[in-house]
């Protein structure tokens, strides 16, 4: 038989594969024709069911930018914090970090600071006032370690015991006064301190300030008399002992503050330690040096020239800083549990 239009048109359309269904023009003819409007609506209905998946799986895969828009900074954010460095980060906390964030101008921290200043001036000066009135007894006290010796002292020029007086009382009420001095620098820097900051601050000052004291003891009850007593022996025989008070002096103070300052060394490595700026392995891993360094270091602050000297204080600081780095060895584990 003679194919006709709609057969011609019927076979165009099965051709289509893929297509959306009948334009508007061949639907009015088969419309017209009263044939195959059933077949294309049909059609019609089985292509759009078939494209709405498609259509549905399109738009579930349609990123979101909003989402993405506020995801981004944070990300960027968490990227930014992993990439700085341990000094960074203590330079440069986070905010959230600061439970005191206050806002001040530069010369509301300045007013701070001398008022802060001022009370702890105020409080070294009537410790220095209180122990010039003991003077004499202090002076008596710090000759004990070579008083049984036989050692005697002299005043060498006028107003040399004057003075000597009044250096003592002023170490000695610096040492009395350090306290005041400390609680008002803590003070000052607790605003400007992170909550992990605050968690060892009390530990770090107490025990900087246990060590100090440490150090002064050991220098008035090992290192003192036995430098001394090195020099009177050595002397004995060949010349009679007779020192410069205000010389005397100067060497005992400047020994003693140099073996107080001498013990914060753990405190300093356990500050490191908590910064992560050294290890503990770098710690342990560099002994030799730190006992050259240890060496050097009593040669610089012990007044006198004496090898025995040296090794009295070379001692209990390399001690130490093996010390510190066992502390920040049980830090670091700690912080592996936690």
């Amino acid at each position: 038989p003679t194919p006709t239009k709609h057969d011609d048109e019927d076979a165009h359309v099965v051709e289509r594969d893929g297509n959306q269904g009948c334009n508007a023009s061949m639907h009015e003819g088969w419309c017209a024709s009263g044939k195959g409007c059933e077949k294309v609506e049909g059609r019609e209905e089985a292509h759009d069911a078939q494209m709405q998946p498609v259509q549905a799986t399109a738009q579930d895969e349609k990123p979101n930018y909003e989402d993405w828009n506020q995801a981004k900074p944070k990300a960027l954010k968490a990227t930014n914090q992993d990439d700085r460095s341990a000094i960074q980060k203590f330079l440069y906390p986070d905010p959230e970090e600061l439970p005191d964030d206050v806002e001040m101008t530069i010369w509301e921290h300045l007013e701070e600071l001398r008022e802060r200043v001022m009370v702890s001036a105020a409080a070294v000066s009537v410790a220095i006032l209180g122990c010039f009135c003991f003077s004499k007894d202090l002076v008596v006290f710090l000759e004990d370690p070579v008083a049984q010796q036989g050692v005697r002292f002299l005043q060498l020029s006028p107003g040399e015991y004057f003075f000597t007086t009044f250096k003592v009382a002023g170490y000695t009420g610096l040492l009395l006064g350090t306290p005041v001095v400390l609680y008002e620098v803590i003070e000052y820097v607790l605003p400007g301190l992170t909550k992990s900051e605050r968690k060892f601050l009390a530990p770090v000052v107490l025990g900087s300030s246990v060590l100090f004291y440490l150090g002064i003891l050991f220098s008035y009850q090992v290192l003192t008399p036995a430098a001394l007593n090195f020099f009177v022996s050595y002397a004995e025989g060949a010349v009679e002992s007779l020192w410069s008070i205000d010389q005397y002096f100067e060497f005992v103070l400047v020994l003693m503050l140099s073996t107080g300052l001498s013990f914060q060394v753990p405190v300093v490595q356990i500050l490191l330690g908590q910064l992560r700026i050294v290890s503990s392995e770098q710690m342990l891993g560099a002994w030799r040096y730190v006992l050259v360094g240890a060496v050097a270091a009593a040669a610089v602050l012990t007044p006198s020239t004496d090898p025995f000297t040296q090794m009295l204080l070379a001692t209990p600081l390399f001690g130490l800083y093996m010390g510190g780095a066992g502390a920040v060895r049980l830090i670091e584990g700690g912080r592996k549990l936690a």
